[in-house]
């Protein structure tokens, strides 16, 4: 892949630590305030799965969601940014709510009968990133548990339509159902239920 590719993110990739910074930073909670997006669906004590979750920005915000009782799963396949994502958690009050998964861009790698199971599931701008997007679907579906939601949320312009709605119609045949198409800046976003 030519450098040119690369830095314009015009190929397949996983969004590299260093470039998180460019969108993982205090001014992105004035366009993806968590507690808007979350508040519906997720409450005090519930168990919430931040699947590539980067440096946290979601999983901080929704680990004061759920408060002492409950806990966010964050999920990622770069150590890097579990790491970030630990300090910045112990930061802001919230290390002990947030357990931290290291998966593989094959397998997510939680067992649905070990694991608890989840009541709301997220993947925010970054499917189009796993190599089996339906395998990947599939997966989300089996650790959430019946009546759980799951918001799938890609980046405009990064994103076709035509692949958004291929996410989306993966997400229908693993056996979710759609619940809304919430307006979130610079994304393409669906709520399911399972």
């Amino acid at each position: 892949m030519k450098l040119s590719q690369k830095l314009l993110l015009t190929e397949p990739h996983v969004c590299p630590w260093w470039l998180a910074y460019t969108f993982d930073n205090p001014f992105r909670r004035l366009i993806h305030d968590p507690e808007r997006i979350f508040s519906p669906y997720l409450i005090n004590g519930m168990t919430a799965m931040d699947v590539g979750c980067g440096m946290g920005f979601f999983s901080i915000g929704m680990a004061k969601i759920v408060g002492n009782t409950g806990k966010v799963i964050a999920v990622d396949i770069q150590r890097k940014m579990l790491d970030i994502l630990q300090r910045r958690a112990l930061k802001s009050g919230v290390g002990h709510r947030i357990h931290t998964h290291c998966a593989t861009p094959d397998d997510i790698g939680l067992c649905p009968i070990n694991s608890d199971k989840i009541d709301l599931a997220l993947t925010f701008w970054m499917v189009h990133e796993t190599p089996h997007i339906e395998n990947f679907v599939n997966e989300i579906f089996s650790l959430v548990k019946p009546g759980g939601k799951y918001l799938l949320a890609e980046p405009r312009g990064h994103v076709s339509t035509a692949l958004f709605h291929r996410i989306t119609a993966a997400a229908v045949q693993a056996g979710f159902h759609v619940l809304d198409h919430p307006r979130i800046a610079l994304s393409h976003a669906t709520w399911f239920q399972k």
